[in-house]
């Protein structure tokens, strides 16, 4: 990439990727669409369910009584409300979860994380987190998983300023 292309941020032209940066973008984008992949073949050959909705039913059972207001469980998935709406219903539908009102404002629902789909968690879990052990963890040594760890929390906290436009919050 030729010196035109990296221009200072003080004009209106892109500041362009460096080599060393797009060499590194492109890597972690072929990552991570992998590893969503694999996450999700290993999930829905293992519990006929998607990443995402393992990952909301590992927020319920973490939550005080499993359960958790649905607005709080779409900012805890990071997914629109819409979306999380979607996978209540679908998990309903297969006994994991249930709705209730919540107590304290009737506008307001929980999500429940019912005893069937605690223990379809259970079994689950073992093979889940094989599959990310193997996937990311066996591959680095002790100083890489700190520093993945702390790359991670940097690039998600800058995404998520006081007042951005955040799915969770749409």
């Amino acid at each position: 990439m030729d010196d035109a292309m990296n221009t200072p941020a003080d004009t209106d032209e892109p500041h362009w990727l460096t080599d060393e940066e797009q060499v590194s973008w492109l890597a972690y984008r072929h990552a991570s669409m992998l590893l969503e992949d694999h996450l999700d073949r290993q999930l829905q050959r293992d519990a006929g369910m998607p990443h995402v909705y393992y990952g909301l039913l590992v927020a319920l059972s973490w939550a005080p009584r499993r359960r958790m207001r649905m607005t709080e469980l779409a900012q805890v998935a990071k997914i629109t409300r819409s979306r999380l709406s979607h996978a209540i219903a679908r998990m309903e539908k297969d006994g994991w979860v249930r709705r209730e009102d919540c107590p304290d404002d009737k506008r307001g629902q929980n999500a429940v994380l019912t005893d069937k789909g605690f223990e379809v968690l259970r079994k689950t879990a073992p093979g889940h987190v094989s599959a990310v052990r193997t996937a990311i963890f066996d591959r680095l040594t002790p100083e890489q998983v700190k520093q993945f760890g702390d790359i991670c929390r940097i690039i998600a906290d800058g995404l998520q300023p006081e007042g951005a436009d955040l799915p969770w919050l749409r």
